[in-house]
């Protein structure tokens, strides 16, 4: 890991809707363009995930993803409208991020929901994207998020019940916490997004790493919950499965798969799936991570960069 740059240019953009969207650009302004698609969704950008660059060969940009991060509204503010707030919504967002610094092509890094969102970049704008590296394969399927607020309850029977309980047994918990997080009681969306955090480190409990979710509940955990429960309760507002039955839409643009065999949030079945139909791509299984990764997946996303950086 390199380290830590600072960004040599920022800005707000305008992308309609009443949005404007945060980004910053880091190391060389001549370099290799790459654009660090965070997770969540609603998490932000983080500067740290520059240090996986080399700023002599890399021009990178980080940027805040709707409702988020510095962008403006904050999705913390119940009347932030979610309801310009889809994948759709951000794959514009992104590609008019790139017209407005004047890329041609960058390359795309990014894990969990920000795979995703890569993902579905990539297949409506294959001639922008150079390169692909992914740490942490989701397209966020419907039945991925099954898994995920469901089927891995059966590891965590304790703590599923407490998320279950958190929006009385509701049929489908997704939607009810949604519901709760447009509450205009900040008090309701507070206990909601906790119970929802709580929730989400029980199924990273196992990878040492803390509670990265549950250590307070502001308004960048608000924000957060209701971006997720927003996108998690709409299938991410795309067909099922398409992001896998379009990645013929990928050809001729290299990628690395990066995933961990003991991923609980997100199984290695999307990760293989995906590498099957996109036959640019190289799937690289970690044999002891989970979601996070750690010392050996970030060695891995290290090595992709710096063989992609050059090319």
């Amino acid at each position: 890991m390199r380290p830590q740059t600072s960004p040599y240019a920022t800005g707000l953009l305008d992308v309609g809707d009443g949005n404007r969207v945060h980004y910053e650009v880091h190391g060389n302004p001549d370099g290799k363009p790459a654009l660090v698609v965070h997770g969540g969704p609603g998490s932000g950008s983080s500067p740290g995930s520059t240090r996986l660059f080399d700023p002599e060969k890399y021009r990178i940009v980080l940027f805040d993803q709707r409702g988020c991060g510095r962008s403006l509204p904050h999705a913390s503010d119940p009347a932030a409208d979610l309801s310009v707030n889809t994948t759709a919504h951000l794959v514009a967002d992104m590609e008019r991020l790139r017209a407005h610094l004047g890329v041609d092509r960058w390359l795309l890094y990014g894990g969990s929901w920000g795979s995703t969102l890569i993902l579905a970049y990539a297949q409506a704008h294959p001639e922008r994207v150079s390169e692909i590296v992914i740490p942490a394969v989701t397209t966020t399927r419907r039945s991925e998020t099954a898994w995920l607020y469901e089927g891995v309850g059966r590891f965590f029977p304790e703590a599923h019940e407490r998320f279950r309980a958190g929006v009385d047994h509701a049929e489908d918990p997704v939607g009810a916490y949604a519901a709760r997080m447009n509450h205009p009681d900040r008090a309701v969306r507070e206990r909601a997004a906790a119970d929802w955090c709580a929730w989400e480190d029980a199924v990273l409990s196992m990878e040492g790493m803390g509670t990265p979710y549950t250590d307070r509940v502001d308004d960048t955990r608000l924000g957060f919950v209701r971006i997720c429960s927003h996108y998690f309760a709409h299938g991410a507002f795309l067909e099922e499965g398409a992001l896998i039955r379009d990645a013929h839409r990928l050809a001729g643009i290299p990628g690395v798969l990066i995933h961990g065999r003991l991923d609980m949030g997100g199984p290695l079945t999307t990760a293989w799936e995906l590498s099957r139909a996109w036959p640019d791509a190289e799937l690289r299984v970690v044999e002891r991570a989970g979601h996070l990764g750690g010392g050996e997946t970030r060695r891995l996303v290290v090595e992709a960069l710096e063989r992609f950086a050059d090319g």
